[in-house]
């Protein structure tokens, strides 16, 4: 898709910008509005993750540059304006600065300011934590980033080796783990179970499986019995 061309076919406002809303591209649920100017939509064109003009500072701003939540660009739509794009894309992590998943978590219902309920923000969120692990793996996975001062990256020799590595790993770091279970300090054990978990993500990363798809696992088994759900298993 070249830029300038689709730039021609649009009304930018007074300033120069187009309205840019945000929606994921496998729950429908919009994240956040930005704009976009000509330098701005190409960038995101460029690099396949979204890219804004602030506003404030006056200057591009990619999603993600510094909190590693980025926006993977999956398409582009035109409303019937020409001032307005419809931006589908994946998420890394929450989008929202507070954490939460989408921008829109406060819920208005009525115009008397007691009808409104207490703002909750992003307690509903997951924690951002795993999300920005498992971006990062991404970003290692499309050979983007290395902080190794030599521009190598672990996760990316390992995804590199294949599931066969990836699973021998996790059987190491599984054992690792167990042991300071029987022995160790609590911080030994977080520390070993941090190693087991992000493993377990480099995994799904080279199977190419969401962190979500886990999280809907997670949400499905909520109200049922362990033994009830670990014997449905055997049927």
């Amino acid at each position: 898709m070249d830029a300038r061309a689709l730039w021609a076919e649009l009304k930018p406002d007074a300033a120069g910008l187009v309205t840019a809303v945000v929606v994921d591209d496998e729950t429908s649920a919009v994240l956040m509005v930005g704009h976009m100017n000509p330098e701005a939509l190409a960038a995101t064109l460029e690099r396949g993750r979204v890219v804004f003009w602030s506003r404030s500072r006056n200057q591009l701003w990619e999603k993600g540059e510094t909190s590693g939540n980025s926006l993977f660009l999956r398409s582009l739509r035109v409303d019937c304006d020409g001032d307005a794009l419809l931006v589908l894309a994946h998420p890394i992590g929450p989008t929202c600065h507070t954490g939460a998943t989408s921008c829109f978590f406060r819920t208005i219902q009525g115009d008397d300011p007691k009808d409104l309920p207490a703002d909750d923000g992003p307690t509903g969120a997951s924690d951002p934590v795993f999300d920005r692990v498992f971006g990062v793996i991404q970003e290692r996975k499309a050979g983007r980033g290395a902080t190794q001062a030599d521009g190598k990256s672990y996760v990316k020799s390992l995804l590199d080796r294949g599931v066969p590595k990836i699973s021998a790993k996790i059987r190491e770091e599984a054992e690792e783990l167990c042991q300071a279970l029987a022995s160790e300090t609590p911080e030994r054990v977080a520390s070993e179970a941090a190693d087991l978990v992000f493993h377990a993500l480099v995994g799904l990363a080279a199977r190419d499986i969401e962190l979500r798809a886990v999280a809907e696992v997670f949400k499905q088994r909520f109200g049922i019995s362990g033994i009830d759900e670990k014997a449905s298993r055997k049927a």
